[in-house]
């Protein structure tokens, strides 16, 4: 007896519903789910159709492909053992939200065998009804880039009056209601007391250490964290990347947080002009900050080479030859099974005795020397004393200079706040209208007191230094680095001779320290760690050759 086959074409077609939302917050409120789910179901049901799969994808973008639920479907679609012949969605705008990417879809599915169909929406291989679902495509398109110009719009105009809009804060601070607006809470950042702590210490260790131990680096702060048990918000180990991401974040100290710097889409910066600035609690104090990314900015690779900044050389990079004024570097040998290190002159050493003679000293040697001459020779009360007064007396002898020119600038910042004041009151009032002319006017204003309030910041940040050279704290600097300067770890030796020496001088029969009174007087003060340099590790540095040639 011979049994023939069912036909395939007459048996119940298999479905698999796509179900999808844009936002968390539409998911959760468990409105759109539901309805679209009974929409899809009813049709299916209507045509006789079996469901065999549901794609659930809540709270993700339509505008791409970049969803994990929606690239599993089409991997079941296209595959050789697929389960349904038929996607059904509730409407064309569920599926995707780009025209021409929706089409291509589209077609690659129908390739597979597998249809797409809108419940409410004209679908099929018509022309006609190929052309409308291609123009609901790109009307789709159209309304959400309308809809997400809108969000950042309001967004933004959201964070322009000081708002926090939902991302995750720094460490340090804490979202808290502001105010309700209807069934909107509006939201700002506070400080969270336990997490503020944690960064004012992460910004202390890098600055000044732990108990005597000096400045530490990035990687060492990291290290000693979580040596201590000290963890992230989330629960996990610190790493180098997220305590550097804390010790360069402006917002601790300025108390502004750049709203908009970068496009979440693209991850590009965005326009300048764009970025809105929102006030936030402040943490640090800001010569801190200022402290903090000067050491960085010594110490950064591009800047500072890294065998200067973390190499075990206690001199490299302080240390030049003074014939030929090239750095001395570190060099070594070994005899009869012992090892050998020296300073050596290193334009000798890379391009031979046509450039410089070369000088090699032991590097304990020359350690030694440098060391006990800091520490006998500058490192005394009365020597601090006699070099620092110079520059303390000639700052007696400009305060009433200075003192006269504090009053012209408060006078200055009074006089165009008074104006802008006046322009103000008569924009509102009615009785002047804003034009080109009036706008330059207010623009010159606004820069003429800028220019003053930082001219006032900075005789204020130059008398504060003078302030601080009393006689206590000249004697508290030399006590400490005299404690620390043979004694504490390399790195730590290193930081305390660079706040004191600019350049060391080695020569067959003399060694030249060389400092400078102003940097020492900052140090002491504690506006300053270490001196600037330039960059000296960058191959292609000017390579126009338009300078230090």
């Amino acid at each position: 007896m011979n049994f023939r086959s069912p036909d395939p074409a007459l048996a119940p077609k298999r479905a698999a519903l796509y179900l999808r939302v844009s936002t968390g917050r539409q998911a959760e409120g468990d409105v759109s789910l539901p309805s679209q789910r009974d929409l899809t179901r009813r049709y299916c049901a209507a045509q006789g159709w079996t469901v065999v799969e549901e794609f659930v994808e809540p709270g993700a973008s339509a505008t791409d492909d970049r969803r994990p639920v929606f690239q599993r479907m089409l991997e079941h679609a296209t595959s050789g053992e697929r389960t349904f012949d038929v996607i059904c969605i509730h409407a064309f705008s569920r599926f995707y939200r780009n025209g021409a990417e929706m089409e291509m879809t589209i077609r690659r599915l129908k390739k597979s065998g597998v249809e797409v169909i809108s419940v409410t929406q004209p679908t099929g291989d018509d022309p006609s009804q190929a052309l409308m679902r291609q123009i609901i495509g790109i009307f789709d398109e159209y309304t959400s880039r309308e809809n997400g110009k809108n969000v950042t719009r309001a967004m933004r105009e959201s964070a322009k009056q000081g708002f926090w809009n939902g991302a995750t804060p720094p460490l340090g601070y804490r979202i808290v209601e502001a105010e309700r607006r209807g069934s909107k809470i509006k939201k700002r950042l506070d400080i969270d007391p336990v997490e503020a702590e944690l960064v004012r210490l992460i910004f202390a260790l890098y600055a000044e250490g732990h108990e005597g131990s000096g400045p530490l680096g990035v990687k060492e702060v990291t290290k000693w964290l979580n040596a201590r048990g000290y963890r992230t918000r989330r629960g996990s180990t610190f790493g180098v990347g997220p305590v550097y991401g804390i010790l360069t974040n402006p917002c601790y100290a300025t108390g502004k947080w750049p709203y908009g710097r970068r496009n979440s889409r693209t991850g590009g910066l965005n326009n300048p002009a764009d970025i809105v600035e929102i006030d936030v609690p402040v943490i640090v104090p800001l010569a801190l900050f200022e402290q903090v990314q000067a050491r960085l900015s010594a110490h950064n690779p591009r800047v500072t080479p890294p065998r200067v900044a973390n190499g075990p050389s206690l001199l490299v990079g302080l240390a030049t030859c003074a014939s030929c004024g090239a750095g001395m570097t570190r060099t070594g040998t070994a005899k009869r099974g012992k090892a050998y290190s020296y300073y050596s002159c290193g334009g000798c050493h890379a391009k031979g005795k046509t450039v410089c003679k070369g000088r090699h000293i032991p590097t304990a040697k020359l350690d030694q020397a440098v060391t006990h001459a800091v520490r006998d020779k500058l490192l005394t009360h009365e020597r601090l004393t006699t070099i620092l007064e110079v520059l303390v007396d000639r700052q007696a002898a400009k305060d009433v200079g200075v003192t006269n020119r504090r009053a012209a600038l408060d006078a200055e910042i009074k006089d165009t706040g008074d104006k802008l004041a006046r322009l103000y009151r008569a924009i509102e009032e009615g009785i002047v209208e804003t034009d080109a002319q009036l706008k330059e006017r207010i623009a010159a204003l606004k820069s003429a007191r800028d220019l003053a309030h930082v001219s006032l910041e900075r005789i204020a940040a130059q008398a504060a230094t003078s302030r601080a050279l009393t006689p206590d704290r000249i004697a508290a600097f030399v006590d400490l680095v005299r404690q620390n300067i043979e004694t504490a770890d390399i790195q730590a030796r290193k930081a305390y001779l660079q706040a004191v020496a600019l350049e060391i001088r080695v020569d067959d029969h003399k060694i030249q320290i060389i400092g400078d009174k102003a940097n020492l007087a900052a140090v002491i003060a504690g506006q300053q760690t270490v001196a600037g340099k330039v960059s000296g590790f960058v191959r292609k540095w000017r390579t126009r050759q338009d300078s230090n040639l």
